[in-house]
């Protein structure tokens, strides 16, 4: 007997349009397995009904019938049917708040929830992932976001003509339109009140890696942490790259200790920010680093408040926070934003923000959807990562124990939780859902 698989659509907002499972590998699962799926209709989705139904799914509204049902995010607590297995990013796993009730339903509903978002190799990297196209993503908004900001200060820039990630059909057209702007930048250069123009980009993962796979695009000079107090307007007339490793972040809060990459993420609480040494040299500073409450901050309201008293603003133009922890890693980052007002303004002196990209301060985009943005590239990549796994998936026995549980190491460690019970790896949470 075949076993029938869901796909949701997405409609947390709408702009919403992505799918963890793509028309292209229905017709290969159909051929391969002992599987029929069903396919919610949503006609806004980046892959039409007709391209399901043309695969071999039924576009069916009620998933009930589907045992294990793939999702991208959230799925609101009414939709939530008991005994299911639950694929999405949850964000649950550092306690947030907002989603304990739907952890709570999953577990008092006897469902199994698998997060994408832990599905990793033995070496702790993320198998399942929209990293990479958040990253480019969020490279253009900011790039968007810089043009308008320079033009309200009275700088006309090739930034200008870069639109949101949205408003191109698919990231190749956007990657298009930045070499276009490249070319232009290479010929006309920058305005000398702007040069050294130094855009840094916080780690090197997944979401760096996709924005600097769009910065590169554009003429520039990479150098490193060290290099940048000697960078001079005269001399450097092209943009400049940079990239920060977590040395060149933070530091041991005890002098005498050298840097330790595994002693810093096993012991965050040892070591201190030292980014604020590199921040008045950044005109851009693309954020894509993981944090929790564990670790240091980047940038500070402190520090901005500090510099902004004494008369001396930093000459940050733009933030582009693609981790989008609200006061998180970028502690002015007081909110999301979506993609049809993707910016706003934050002023030190008072602690507040204004939407739009004018007004005194720094402009922060915060959308934290981006992948959405290039739903059909994100869907298609995000859709042949999960590929390998999604036979295990769907054909496990769910009413077996979490011991007894028959799935892939890399899978079975994403399972928060089963049959009623956080699973051992994510028993800590019962302390959060205890004060929720």
């Amino acid at each position: 007997m075949k076993k029938i698989i869901g796909i949701r659509r997405e409609d947390k907002n709408i702009w919403e349009r992505r799918a963890a499972i793509i028309p292209e590998q229905v017709i290969k699962f159909r051929e391969e397995l002992p599987l029929e799926f069903y396919c919610q209709p949503y006609p806004t989705r980046a892959f039409s009904d007709q391209e399901y139904e043309q695969a071999g799914a039924r576009i069916e509204e009620d998933l009930t019938p589907c045992s294990v049902i793939f999702g991208i995010k959230e799925i609101p607590i009414p939709l939530l049917h008991p005994g299911k297995t639950y694929l999405y990013f949850s964000h649950t796993i550092k306690g947030q708040k907002y989603n304990l009730p739907m952890l709570r339903h999953l577990l008092e509903s006897r469902s199994t929830l698998i997060d994408y978002e832990l599905i990793k190799d033995a070496r702790g990297r993320r198998l399942v992932f929209f990293g990479r196209f958040a990253g480019m993503a969020g490279m253009v908004d900011t790039l968007h976001a810089l043009g308008l900001r320079l033009r309200s200060q009275g700088f006309e820039t090739p930034f200008t003509d870069i639109r949101m990630a949205y408003k191109y059909r698919d990231i190749a057209e956007a990657k298009a339109a930045v070499e276009t702007a490249g070319r232009r930048i290479a010929e006309q250069g920058i305005p000398e009140p702007l040069r050294p123009l130094v855009i840094g980009f916080s780690g090197y993962g997944h979401v760096s890696k996709g924005a600097q796979e769009v910065f590169d695009l554009l003429p520039h000079q990479e150098v490193e942490p060290q290099e940048l107090a000697g960078l001079t307007p005269r001399r450097d007339t092209i943009l400049h790259k940079v990239v920060f490793a977590e040395r060149d972040m933070v530091k041991p809060v005890d002098p005498e200790q050298a840097f330790d990459l595994n002693d810093y993420f096993e012991h965050p609480e040892g070591y201190h920010s030292q980014f604020e040494a590199h921040l008045p040299h950044l005109s851009v500073l693309i954020n894509g680093i993981y944090w929790d409450k564990r670790y240091p901050r980047l940038l500070t309201k402190r520090y901005l408040k500090e510099r902004w008293s004494e008369g001396r603003p930093i000459k940050m133009q733009v933030i582009g926070d693609i981790s989008c922890d609200i006061n998180g890693s970028i502690e002015c980052t007081e909110k999301a934003t979506e993609s049809d007002n993707p910016i706003f303004v934050y002023h030190p002196g008072t602690d507040t923000i204004r939407d739009g990209h004018e007004g005194e301060g720094v402009v922060i985009m915060a959308v934290d959807n981006l992948p959405a943005e290039i739903p059909r590239d994100a869907s298609q990549a995000f859709s042949q990562s999960l590929h390998p796994f999604v036979p295990a998936i769907c054909l496990a026995d769910y009413s077996q124990p979490f011991g007894q549980l028959n799935l892939p190491p890399e899978i079975k460690n994403a399972v928060i939780c089963h049959q009623g019970q956080l699973t051992p790896s994510y028993s800590y949470l019962e302390e959060h859902l205890n004060k929720a």
